[in-house]
């Protein structure tokens, strides 16, 4: 599974990242605090801690390991945050990042729909993931405007250094392709049963 590397919504353009972008992503977001409360990482707190972190993102565009995506307005180009798509198998999971400037006008929920109504779109992909901090109720509106639907909560999922040094709970959403009929019917000569 290789995603295109250019993607369009309606308000937004998405592209793979450049080292050009550690300027804008340093400045808008990656020594927010109140932007990574709940990532994984802590804020940069210079940008060859931001160099860095694109120099990975291009290697794993170029492994083909993970897929990130920085996204940009249409009309004016000003990039505003990133989305990454992982593919373990036949499911895939995403996570994204957004400048507090851009916070409450749905570009992430319009992101993030795109991203998995394409990857549900692959023939080898059939469940599209993400978990995000129980605390975190604006990521949780995010999912669901996306199409995603609460599964559960994983206790004690996932460390956000700057929340706790504890694991933390986590809603974790998802959206499936629905079975068909021919995908339950066994093979031919499949024993049924134990």
């Amino acid at each position: 599974m290789r995603p295109p590397e250019h993607l369009d919504t309606l308000r937004l353009s998405l592209r793979p990242p450049v080292l050009e972008d550690a300027g804008w992503i340093f400045g808008s977001y990656a020594q927010d605090p109140d932007v990574t409360r709940y990532l994984l990482w802590q804020p940069h707190r210079n940008i060859e801690e931001t160099l860095a972190f694109l120099r990975r993102c291009l290697s794993a565009w170029e492994g083909g390991s993970a897929f990130p995506w920085v996204i940009t307005r249409k009309g004016d180009g000003q990039p505003i945050g990133m989305i990454e798509i992982r593919r373990d198998e036949h499911k895939a999971d995403i996570g994204y990042v957004l400048s507090k400037a851009a916070w409450g006008r749905g570009y992430m929920s319009e992101a993030a729909e795109e991203i998995v109504s394409w990857a549900l779109g692959q023939s080898q992909l059939y469940r599209v993931w993400a978990v995000c901090d129980v605390e975190n109720l604006a990521s949780a509106r995010v999912l669901e405007k996306a199409g995603m639907e609460r599964e559960g909560v994983l206790r004690r999922w996932i460390k956000h250094p700057n929340v706790s040094r504890e694991p933390r709970d986590c809603y974790c959403y998802a959206k499936v392709k629905e079975a068909r009929l021919t995908d339950l019917a066994p093979e031919p000569g499949e024993r049924l049963g134990a």
